[in-house]
């Protein structure tokens, strides 16, 4: 192989090991939420939706990736009058050395709603609206001075 072939390599190399390096690691959400009302990836697009850069940027900044993760809840459902009852918690917990999140909320943020006669599609929908509320109070508290 060509000494200029060789750099032409080694400077592919050197470009996709520093773009690799350059995207910064991603904070472990883990969600635990009622199946009725949310999936593991309407969550994380919640999570995601909620967080610009130079916010990300400062939450990095305070709470390192390596020692924080983030946890979410939706619970709730029908009660017999046919009330859809939504309660959505967002989390900041601390990581083991092993790198699992540990159950012991630093900040949370919960919201609340109640609406009569609602239909399963619409309760969905609240409960994505109350984690998302739920999500902007907690990041807002980390950033906020």
């Amino acid at each position: 192989m060509s000494t200029p072939i060789r750099l032409a390599h080694g400077a592919a190399l050197l470009l996709a090991g520093s773009a690799a390096a350059a995207a910064p690691a991603p904070y472990v959400v883990f969600d635990h939420s009622s199946a009725a009302l949310m999936s593991p990836a309407e969550a994380a697009a919640i999570w995601k939706a909620q967080i610009d850069d130079r916010q990300r940027a400062r939450v990095r900044k305070l709470y390192p990736v390596s020692k924080w993760g983030f946890v979410s809840q939706v619970e709730g459902g029908f009660t017999a009058d046919k009330t859809c009852v939504v309660t959505a918690r967002a989390m900041m917990v601390p990581r083991s050395l092993g790198g699992r999140l540990v159950f012991a909320p630093k900040e949370s943020a919960t919201t609340f709603a109640a609406q009569p006669g609602a239909a399963a599609a619409q309760c969905r929908a609240i409960a994505s609206e109350k984690l998302a509320e739920a999500v902007h109070a907690l990041l807002t508290t980390l950033i906020t001075p």
